[in-house]
């Protein structure tokens, strides 16, 4: 995928299946890009051309005017406090998205959309395979590394980033006061 000078790399596909699922949700899938990026929880769904991607969501949510916790758009009372949330929706109903969830990750052009979505069928094509061995494993559980146990973060050298400098060392009066104790 090229946007400039800039190329993004799909560096790994995680797969894991799911068993006997009711709907049309086959798997869900991480995919990391250039090493050093995941993200988690995109789902793998059949749809009536073949599998497809789903990027990562969440569900909409509205604070109630007593209490202000989050309530999903479609609550009728407050999972907080018990108060009535429809009366007080009513007057907004037109300005409530008409959808229930939103994407929390996505692609933002139609080569990197298709990038992935080749990507990730194409992995979850094998996972399919690889699931009819004996001993199966998904590797979707496995820890990933995380930059604490890694040292400090740093970017491709494609990037033309500089990693983030180390701290600065205290002020000299803070240290003569340490010293002086």
């Amino acid at each position: 995928m090229h946007q400039g000078a800039e190329t993004v790399e799909i560096t790994e596909v995680r797969v894991k299946l799911m068993e006997e699922s009711e709907d049309r949700l086959r798997a869900f899938c991480s995919i990391t890009f250039d090493s050093c990026f995941v993200v988690r929880d995109l789902k793998i769904i059949e749809g009536s051309q073949g599998p497809f991607v789903a990027m990562p969501s969440r569900k909409l949510t509205f604070r109630c005017s007593r209490c202000g916790n989050k309530n999903h758009l479609r609550s009728n009372y407050c999972n907080q406090c018990g108060s009535r949330l429809r009366e007080s929706r009513e007057s907004r109903d037109e300005e409530m998205p008409n959808k229930l969830y939103a994407d929390v990750a996505h692609p933002i052009n139609q080569a990197c959309r298709d990038l992935i979505q080749s990507r990730v069928v194409e992995e979850y094509t094998l996972e399919l395979e690889r699931a009819k061995q004996p001993g199966y494993v998904s590797r979707y559980d496995d820890a990933y590394e995380t930059h604490d146990s890694l040292g400090p973060l740093v970017p491709p050298p494609h990037l033309g980033l500089r990693p983030a400098s180390t701290p600065a060392s205290p002020p000299e009066d803070a240290k003569h006061k340490r010293e002086s104790m």
